[in-house]
């Protein structure tokens, strides 16, 4: 069942009934200020960092789902209705949510009164735009009642949704006109403060949320939009809202526009004020001018639009495949770049208030990126590494407004300093600036300790190579990529954290991800080095990397599949010889796209291993069998049913390395169904089932042993954006970038004819034409570049991968801005 439709031209995703299965929502913003907004104009915005800096309130999973938000009440011949029904639930006449690239737009009707209804964050500014156009289509004036809505958060998420005792006597504001000032706090510690305006006179207002909605009132029922009659009312102490009130007198056939914006203005310590206790407004009214017209708005919509076009034409896909095309074009690449803002830190799932920036979580997401914006990318790859500890450890998590590690998780996730020479690696391939690795970057945050960042990937690859378990393979610490398998946790408390209790080391517990990720980056790191004229130092690396290539081999495979690891006690996990838990997807994916057992064979049979006892519909589920009682030397990982989170639900994030492992193979067919399975635009029929935002990725699906299988969880902020636009991008249609130049090595289902790709890569724009006559799935039989033919073996080939590879790779060269290629596979 569908709720919506794709509008490619628009580039929006058009939900056309209110009562989606989840609130499905968008987000706005995409420099410092940020909201998100559901289908239902649910939602939440805030300035740099969702916890420390909020603006307003949300109230999560609640029961109505999705309060609060910014809302919009009118008031008509009796009748009380929404532009996008929340929260009052009145039926309308018509109802569009238009989820855009930076924007969303709600249309609407109830008796012949159209709203119009277009939020945005305009490029930079701290403000949301709300710009509500009220239209009557009946043939007699008619007057209505319109009444806003926000309600203020008085800055700390987390402070404010639980400390009452202050709470519930701080709220403070300034009225002047149709402007309404949160300025909680600001006569104390803050020096910032909140506004909300609209661009018209208004006929009255509330700024308390009791006088607003009545004391035993609510939002679906508030009491000052029932009876017509705002109460002017200024909070002091208690709860702030911002809430005007105007009486809209329409003739037939005629529409007025309502301009309100949510803003947040900062002053310097010494200019707070222009007379005591009156706030200084000159920086927020300057940003209210800039937003008073329609023109104003017009404009600025028009930029943002503009920005993304140009921003998402760096990578663009021309195929027969309409859903494929879409995907890579548009609601990818836009996922990817709403994971560069928010890590995991802001979504309906996450709250905001725990989860700053992941190291592992943002070394990830820059995969999917740094061709968009590689300059914040490698400003990025700075902050994260300065969050690193001089042993090449780091936290585990940052706050994305101080910067400075998060030390409630902490660390000893090990597998996290090698993402951060994955990150850089990616970066450095892109762009071919190895200017980075010569920037002074603080260990721990302490400029004292500042060395350059070369040393810190120095330092994460010692880390791993001096983190070495019984049987040579990496200890596993606290956790590797999956936090929920804490080999040394040891938990039997309810409340305790198992990212947190225990201990963060063990002399015993190895993983065989982390070797597989030593492998791949290893090779990369031991690259840069060569890039550098360090010799000696790749020579190291290149030993150490074959050293644990062989050892995977060895102690880390099965019979037929990659062991998971191997516990504190040195029992196998991940084995045939587990009653539970036999085979997981994190191995057989991750170390055969560093290609271990490529050529040995053991590749093909971990991946058969994979089809034969992970698959499903819906997706490869993380292991099999689930489990079914808790094991206290796993954590976590048991704890969940059957068929949920990491119990054997479908991990979206680690589906992309298995598809990715099928083309190093060359099957090509395996892995576009691979990749089909838990693609949005392909899985749009069932969002009944699925239940999350049919246009992007969640992070997991309930698996083949749970209750509902296929209803997905935890949308929009997750690495499965990043590494299925890696594994699309980069190995299925084969465009990837290494440190030599543009690697060409397609490995396409047999029924895609041809496509073409047009790639923006350091400078200069490849238009890469593929033509696949015989229906193969992988290998090239003819090569033109700029219309001369080449001889396969006489273009480079990369030193990126293993020998398994078998594309071309196209060198940049001086003066050259454009490249014509075509290729015919055969």
């Amino acid at each position: 069942m569908k709720f919506g439709h794709f509008d490619d031209q628009a580039k929006e995703y058009v939900i056309t009934s209110p009562e989606t299965p989840l609130p499905w929502i968008n987000y706005l913003g995409n420099e410092s200020f940020f909201s998100l907004i559901s289908n239902t104009c649910g939602g939440y915005s805030f300035y740099k960092d969702a916890k420390l800096l909020r603006l307003t309130r949300y109230r999560y999973n609640n029961v109505p789902a999705d309060t609060d938000g910014r809302y919009y009440f009118i008031r008509h011949n009796g009748t009380v209705w929404t532009p996008a029904w929340q929260p009052v639930k009145t039926e309308l006449d018509s109802y569009e949510c238009h989820h855009g690239l930076g924007y969303s737009r709600f249309v609407s009707s109830k008796d012949k009164i159209l709203a119009d209804l277009t939020a945005f964050v305009p490029l930079h500014e701290t403000l949301e735009v709300n710009r509500l156009v009220l239209t009557n289509k009946n043939e007699k004036e008619e007057s209505l009642d319109l009444t806003s809505y926000v309600e203020f958060c008085f800055w700390n998420a987390v402070d404010d949704s639980t400390n009452f005792q202050r709470n519930l006597s701080l709220g403070e504001v300034e009225v002047c006109g149709s402007e309404l000032y949160h300025k909680t706090e600001y006569r104390e510690r803050r020096n910032h403060f909140a506004y909300y305006t609209v661009n018209a006179p208004i006929d009255g207002f509330d700024t308390s949320r009791d006088d607003f909605l009545g004391v035993y009132g609510s939002i679906e029922h508030p009491k000052s939009v029932y009876e017509g009659v705002s109460h002017n009312s200024v909070a002091s102490g208690g709860a702030v809202i911002g809430s005007h009130h105007l009486k809209v007198t329409l003739a037939p056939g005629e529409s007025k526009s309502f301009i309100f914006l949510l803003g947040y203005s900062e002053n310097p310590s010494d200019g707070k004020w222009e007379a005591p206790n009156v706030i200084k407004k000159e920086n927020a009214r300057a940003a209210i001018a800039r937003f008073s017209t329609d023109t104003q708005v017009d404009a600025a919509l028009t930029d943002l639009k503009e920005y993304w076009q140009n921003l998402l034409s760096t990578y663009t896909l021309e195929s027969s495949d309409e859903k494929l095309n879409r995907m890579v074009n548009i609601w990818n690449q836009y996922q990817c770049m709403v994971t560069f803002n928010m890590s995991r830190s802001a979504s309906y799932f996450e709250s905001g208030t725990g989860r700053g920036m992941g190291f592992r979580d943002s070394c990830q997401d820059l995969l999917g990126f740094v061709h968009l914006i590689p300059n914040r990318a490698r400003q990025r790859i700075l902050d994260i590494a300065a969050t690193q500890f001089e042993d090449g450890s780091a936290y585990h998590q940052y706050q994305p407004l101080t910067k400075k590690g998060n030390s409630d998780i902490g660390s000893g996730f090990n597998d996290d300093p090698l993402w951060l020479i994955a990150g850089t690696a990616a970066y450095i391939k892109e762009t071919g600036d190895l200017s980075i690795l010569t920037e002074q970057v603080d260990f721990n945050n302490d400029p004292s300790l500042a060395r350059p960042l070369m040393e810190h990937l120095k330092r994460s690859f010692d880390y791993t190579l001096t983190h070495l378990g019984p049987h040579g393979l990496p200890l596993i610490g606290r956790a590797d990529w999956n936090d929920c398998l804490n080999l040394n946790c040891f938990s039997k408390e309810p409340g305790e954290s198992f990212q947190t209790f225990g201990p963060s080391e063990g002399p015993v517990a190895e993983s065989v991800f982390i070797a597989g990720m030593f492998v791949k980056y290893g090779r990369e790191y031991a690259q840069i080095n060569e890039l550098l004229g360090e010799k000696e130092e790749a020579t190291r690396a290149m030993n150490a990397v074959d050293q644990m290539y062989d050892t995977i081999l060895d102690a880390g495979w099965d019979g037929e599949w990659f062991l998971r690891a191997y516990d504190a006690f040195g029992e196998k996990v991940g084995s045939k010889e587990c009653e539970e838990g036999q085979i997981y997807i994190e191995p057989q994916g991750f170390c055969i796209l560093a290609d271990v057992g490529v050529n040995d064979g053991q590749a093909e049979k971990a991946l058969n291993s994979v089809k034969e006892r992970l698959d499903t519909k819906y997706g490869i589920v993380l292991q099999q069998p689930a489990y079914t009682t808790y094991h206290l030397n796993l954590g976590e990982i048991s704890s969940y049913p059957p068929g949920y989170k990491e119990n054997a639900g479908i991990f979206c994030h680690n589906n992309p390395w298995v598809s990715i492992a099928e083309t190093r193979i060359g099957r090509g067919n395996r892995a576009f169904e691979i990749y089909r399975r838990t693609c949005p635009a392909y899985i749009d029929e069932i969002s009944d089932i699925h239940k999350t935002e049919p246009y992007v990725y969640s992070q997991m699906i309930a698996g083949k042993d749970a209750p509902k299988h296929g209803e997905a969880k935890n949308s929009w902020l997750t690495g499965t954006a990043a590494w299925t636009f890696v594994n699309v991008s980069q190995y299925i249609l084969g465009i990837r970038p290494t440190f030599d130049g543009l690697e060409i090595d397609p490995c396409i289902p047999s029924e895609l004819n041809e496509f073409i790709v047009k790639r923006i890569y350091r400078g200069a724009t490849y238009e890469i034409h593929v033509a696949n006559p015989n229906c193969v799935e992988k290998g090239i039989a003819a090569v033109k570049v700029n219309g001369k033919e080449i001889p396969v073996a006489d273009l480079c080939p990369t030193r990126t991968y293993h020998e398994a590879a078998g594309g071309i790779c196209i060198r940049p060269e001086d003066g050259t801005d454009f490249y014509r290629i075509d290729l015919v596979l055969g």
